[in-house]
């Protein structure tokens, strides 16, 4: 079992990467605001936070399992919160994926509709010549 002096230790350790974690979500963000952003830099700077902030949830919840264990005797019984993340997550998918389908809808929709409107400006089919009659 570790002493009181790792137990800082690993504390400290945890703050650090809470700070990392915070200017990883920084450059992200200052990234996407950017005129021309780097989607590639963007996408790494997220998955470095999204990295650090596991390690950060998993040093925490073994604290908070110590802690729990020295303070009562008996191990921690768990948490719900990391399904109720899973589940957050998968429903911030599922909108992410209609916001892109109707996205597409509303693209071919549109595409259709330009479509039409060039086929029904022409007759019977016909074919529209540079000074603008149409030939049958």
């Amino acid at each position: 079992m570790a002493g009181p002096m790792d137990r800082i230790q690993v504390l400290d350790e945890i703050e650090k990467d809470i700070i990392t974690c915070l200017q990883c979500a920084a450059q992200a963000l200052l990234e996407l605001g950017k005129e021309k952003s780097s989607q590639k830099q963007a996408e790494s700077n997220t998955s470095q936070f999204l990295r650090t902030l596991s390690q950060v949830e998993s040093k925490l919840s073994d604290q908070i399992n110590y802690l729990t264990q020295v303070s009562t005797g008996q191990p921690h019984e768990g948490s719900g919160y990391a399904s109720q993340k899973v589940l957050q997550m998968a429903w911030h998918r599922l909108e992410h994926v209609r916001s892109w389908i109707n996205e597409l809808e509303r693209l071919k929709a549109s595409h259709l509709a330009a479509s039409n409107r060039t086929v029904t400006g022409i007759p019977n089919g016909g074919t529209m010549t540079s000074s603008g009659t149409s030939t049958q």
